[in-house]
């Protein structure tokens, strides 16, 4: 029995490959696109291009003329604050001398009304002369004097020098006498200096021996152009001892 037979290899037509050209054709379309948005994006935008190159311009000078006056205002700023230190360091100095001016102003106050005591409107002028003469007692043993020198003849001169004194009283049922250099227990202690012009205070410490009672205070004053001595009862403060500045 005859059979056909089929034929074992079978002849295809050859085709060309166009997946290049296609590829190709895509790319120059695509370019050709942006070909003609770029021409029209130039012919829509170039019309406002110099509008836009000037406000452009005027915003960097608004920006740099900010920028200059941001400067000056932050040196303005520095020199308040400055101004402002300045200020506040004169009002305190003010402040200060006012306070010591009235410091000064009270002093002078009560030293006026002390003195207006001492002397009184109305008395006769007097030279140097010892006001009182008072003596405290001290913790470590000692007595504090306080000593008032006053003179109203010469008004408003100087009267200035050295004093001393010493005090007369009773030891062991005899008069006795401590002079100042026993007194400080020093025999080259140094007389203490006075300068007022009306008058003044002088104080200090002295050591009295055991027993001794005293009863009066002889004061000695050696001035440039005035001696004195001149004995006063010896007293103890019943209040405390004013405490004004010396005039």
């Amino acid at each position: 029995m005859n059979r056909k037979t089929q034929p074992r290899y079978v002849i295809v037509p050859h085709r060309p490959d166009r997946r290049p050209l296609l590829w190709a054709a895509l790319g120059l379309g695509w370019l050709l696109s942006v070909a003609v948005a770029w021409v029209a994006a130039g012919r829509v935008a170039a019309p406002q291009l110099p509008g836009m190159t000037a406000a452009l311009d005027d915003a960097r000078a608004q920006l740099a003329q900010a920028g200059h006056e941001l400067a000056e205002l932050r040196q303005r700023q520095a020199t308040l604050e400055r101004s402002d230190q300045i200020s506040r360091a004169a009002n305190r100095e003010v402040q200060q001398v006012l306070a010591e001016r009235d410091g000064q102003i009270a002093d002078l106050r009560a030293n006026l009304a002390f003195y207006e005591r001492l002397a009184g409107a109305t008395r006769q002028p007097k030279g140097l002369a010892v006001h009182s003469a008072e003596f405290a007692p001290e913790a470590a043993g000692t007595w504090q004097y306080q000593i008032v020198l006053t003179q109203s003849l010469n008004r408003g001169a100087v009267t200035a020098g050295k004093l001393r004194f010493a005090i007369e009283g009773v030891r062991d049922g005899k008069l006795a006498v401590v002079d100042w250099a026993g007194l400080h227990q020093r025999d080259s202690a140094p007389p203490q200096p006075y300068s007022f012009r009306y008058f003044q205070q002088l104080k200090g410490s002295v050591m009295l021996p055991d027993g001794f009672v005293p009863q009066r205070v002889r004061v000695s004053l050696d001035g440039e152009n005035t001696s004195l001595e001149q004995a006063v009862a010896w007293a103890q403060p019943e209040v405390e001892p004013y405490k004004a500045g010396d005039t």
